[in-house]
């Protein structure tokens, strides 16, 4: 980068820049009414997280440029496909579960029914996902109450992952198909559930990453507090 272009970045930087673009020509393109800066992604991302704290959105548009911005773009000329910036679940995670949770009981129960996975058990993996913030979106693209990664999503036929009872649907079809693979043993499922399968059959064990290891020990702590309670 340039030390102009390097200089209009601080400057822009600091005069609440609002959407970048990137292509892969590494060159800049004006879009009208919108902000933009030089094409670095990490330029634009830190430009993006010195200047705001709210959501950005990720759009394609038709002509195959990346598009950023914390505005809704016109839907016949840009594709969302990411949304970034918003503080993790954990941070969000203020006041009662138990009162979150019952907000999507009747939800919860339809589902553990349908798929006969324990609701203790999905109250449980919901919290440690996503603390009930139905808008929750993780650092690697998981979505919604469940973090239902796009992929997952789409298998599960999962077309709105901010919505509870397709979000939790798609999550409970899953998850009850990681518990048929591992034969029933939920923290092999778990596991796979955070770490995907082929993690969980290349160890044939718990993958030995802190991260799913954590996740299955708090998943089963919150589901033996539930368990108590509901007993």
């Amino acid at each position: 980068m340039s030390e102009y272009l390097l200089k209009l970045w601080v400057q822009w930087s600091y005069s609440n820049l609002i959407t970048v673009m990137i292509n892969s020509k590494n060159s800049l393109r004006h879009l009208p009414k919108f902000s933009f800066c030089p094409t670095s992604l990490l330029a634009c991302l830190l430009a993006l997280s010195m200047n705001c704290y709210g959501e950005y959105f990720v759009y394609k548009h038709e002509d195959g440029t990346t598009w950023y911005s914390d505005k809704n773009l016109p839907a016949q000329n840009y594709k969302l496909i990411a949304t970034i910036g918003r503080p993790a679940a954990s941070v969000s995670c203020t006041g009662s579960i138990g009162n979150r949770a019952k907000d999507h009981a009747p939800i919860i129960q339809q589902y553990s029914n349908l798929y006969g996975v324990n609701k203790q058990l999905l109250k449980a993996i919901i919290t440690v996902e996503s603390c009930f913030d139905r808008y929750a979106v993780s650092r690697v693209g998981a979505k919604g109450l469940m973090q239902l990664m796009p992929q997952a999503a789409e298998l599960m036929g999962v077309h709105n992952v901010f919505n509870a009872k397709e979000n939790i649907r798609g999550g409970t079809r899953y998850f009850r198909q990681m518990l048929e693979l591992f034969e029933f043993d939920v923290e092999l499922a778990l596991a796979a559930y955070n770490a995907g399968p082929n993690a969980v059959k290349k160890y044939n064990s718990i993958p030995p990453y802190r991260e799913t290891q954590s996740y299955v020990k708090k998943v089963i702590n919150h589901y033996n507090n539930f368990a108590e309670v509901d007993s």
